[in-house]
């Protein structure tokens, strides 16, 4: 890659790191993994950028290459053994004044999330960044009709998850 071309993609995912950093905390369960998704996003984004044309933004381009790579990665992955959590065993000392009530939430809501399928994940984590359907139509590669139904359907699915 050029020097000029590689340092307007760097300024791009420097501007726009915190895409690929919510990503990683919806498809991993760890520091170490969420750094080797990071790098293997940015990899994939480095690797394709040369033939970002830019009939879509940045961002929504972005979203799309690093939701295939960690569905692609996520995929992977379950078919390797599954062991306990290191996060889930540690014990945490709450303080008397601290209410950790929203925090507690959006671990629920997390867990939930993290049992759909993978597009479905992405299709929530793109209506949570509050995308319009265009958008998340156009980052999932799937009609904008087809994003309000399987939306609906995902909104009801996590509430029986939230609620059982």
């Amino acid at each position: 890659m050029e020097p000029k071309l590689e340092k307007q993609f760097v300024d791009l995912l420097e501007k726009n790191q915190n895409i690929v950093h919510k990503i990683c905390r919806l498809y991993t369960n760890d520091a170490d993994a969420h750094n080797d998704l990071f790098q293997e996003i940015s990899i994939q984004l480095f690797k394709a950028y040369p033939k970002f044309r830019g009939e879509a933004k940045f961002s929504t381009w972005m979203y799309r290459v690093a939701l295939n790579t960690a569905i692609t990665l996520y995929r992977k992955s379950k078919k390797r053994i599954r062991t306990q959590d290191f996060d889930t065993v540690m014990f945490k000392v709450a303080s008397e004044d601290y209410d950790n009530t929203v925090e507690e939430q959006l671990k629920l809501m997390y867990s939930a999330v993290k049992q759909l399928n993978d597009i479905d994940k992405a299709l929530v984590f793109l209506y949570l960044e509050d995308k319009p359907y265009s958008e998340i139509s156009e980052t999932l590669g799937i009609t904008e009709v087809n994003a309000r139904v399987k939306m609906n359907r995902v909104k009801k699915k996590l509430k029986e998850l939230l609620n059982s």
